[in-house]
């Protein structure tokens, strides 16, 4: 499991930094790839990676500003162009499904693939054999949702050592057993499979939040999280500003880190006002608050361990 950071910007492109979109990509764990935002230009940033636009099961959008839609237009159509066959769903908030239809329709753009758009509501969105998403609404001008990503549990391994120290050498039945099942041997004995199945594997949680003030909500979707991705548009000092535009500071971010009790807390959604010493100097200040701190730069990866 990795975070892929396309965009890390805020509002407008930046040399530095383009606006905001983040690839969660989940290759072992279901060979595809998971988008947050899709700003301008983000099918650009996907050039620079290893990103098989085919590969792109889900995108995840967290509010209507153009700064996080903009660039999905264009992506929906070039996967489409490119061969991309296999389905795609789109959530987000109500009107998502207007804006992609509206930009498809004008433009002429048919696609090859079934596209499902979900407008989200508070609570479980997605649920599966090995993931399940959540969302809550954040404190924006629009309507803004965080995600909540959890990996289910991974069932523990095969204690094959003491299956051989049992007299139980590999073949088939390994399966079986790998399943919990009962089987029995020749010799007339009978094997209950769990027993030899060692502890389970906490799965990953990852949060990342859409643009947003300090608010309850951030914090209980980031609880016990391995990473939390949250805004950062200002630094210390300018907690009013933030306020009045409904964003959050590099400090507050760092703030709902330890409260919720995360691993690991990433900064992202930088204003343009930031350059060189000052993206410094605005991750002091969450520092000082949650060690476990980085700010994101585009195209930089982080693996979740």
């Amino acid at each position: 499991m990795e975070l892929l950071f396309l965009g890390t910007g805020a509002g407008v492109p930046a040399k530095q930094r383009n606006v905001s979109s983040i690839a969660l990509q989940l290759l072992q764990e279901r060979s595809a790839v998971w988008l947050f935002d899709c700003g301008e230009a983000t099918q650009h940033q996907i050039l620079h990676t290893s990103i098989r636009p085919r590969r792109i099961e889900k995108i995840f959008i967290t509010h209507l500003h153009g700064d996080h839609i903009y660039g999905l237009p264009g992506l929906l159509g070039s996967r489409s162009f490119q061969g991309g066959e296999e389905p795609l769903t789109v959530y987000g908030p109500p009107g998502i499904e207007q804006f992609i239809k509206v930009a498809l329709e004008v433009s002429q753009t048919h696609l090859k693939y079934r596209l499902q758009v979900v407008e989200v509501n508070e609570g479980v969105i997605f649920e599966d054999d090995t993931f399940k998403v959540e969302c809550a609404k954040l404190e924006h001008g629009v309507t803004s949702y965080g995600y909540r990503i959890v990996e289910k549990d991974l069932p523990g391994a095969l204690q094959v050592e003491r299956l051989k120290e049992a007299g139980v050498q590999p073949g088939p039945h390994y399966k079986q057993l790998k399943e919990g099942k009962t089987i029995f041997l020749e010799d007339g004995r009978e094997i209950n499979g769990a027993e030899f199945i060692g502890e389970s594997k906490r799965g990953k949680i990852v949060t990342i939040l859409g643009d947003t003030r300090m608010c309850e909500n951030s914090t209980m979707l980031a609880e016990n999280a391995n990473v939390l991705v949250h805004e950062a548009t200002f630094a210390e000092g300018d907690e009013k500003l933030a306020y009045d535009y409904y964003h959050s500071t590099a400090k507050q971010a760092a703030q709902v880190a330890r409260q919720a009790n995360v691993q690991q807390l990433i900064l992202t959604h930088i204003s343009a006002r930031y350059q060189g010493e000052a993206v410094r100097q605005l991750a002091e200040g969450a520092l000082k608050e949650f060690k476990h701190t980085l700010v994101a730069s585009d195209l930089a990866s982080f693996s979740i361990e």
